[in-house]
């Protein structure tokens, strides 16, 4: 199966739609213009970028409310707090503090550190 973003004008991902292999596959090899051609047909909206279930490629899964990115030709997540850096190298929003080892931690902004759940 074959994941596409439907993206607005901002290129905001508005839903994730899932087209049959045998729908992109053009002579043995997978399309993504087969699979835009396809929604399109179906949908009338012409905005789709194939997103890759497990990141293979544009970095991340599409979500909805992640952007897509051009330049990067990748799906960026919303960011999660004020504070946090965009990591162009993985297209995920990082904490300015490193996160503890293990499980259980969430970040808070107010104090703009790591606190453990198991207190």
């Amino acid at each position: 199966m074959a994941h596409f973003a439907k993206l607005d004008d901002n290129n905001v991902v508005l839903a994730v739609h899932v087209v049959n292999n045998d729908v992109i596959t053009v002579d043995g090899v997978e399309s993504e213009q087969a699979g835009i051609d396809f929604l399109v047909s179906l949908h009338g909206h012409n905005n789709w970028k194939q997103t890759s279930y497990n990141g293979s490629f544009r970095k991340n899964y599409a979500g909805i409310g992640f952007t897509y990115d051009p330049s990067l030709d990748a799906f960026i997540p919303p960011k999660p707090y004020p504070s946090w850096i965009f990591d162009n190298d993985t297209a995920k929003w990082k904490a300015p503090v490193e996160k503890p080892e293990g499980f259980g931690w969430t970040w808070n902004e107010e104090s703009q550190s790591w606190v453990s759940l198991n207190q």
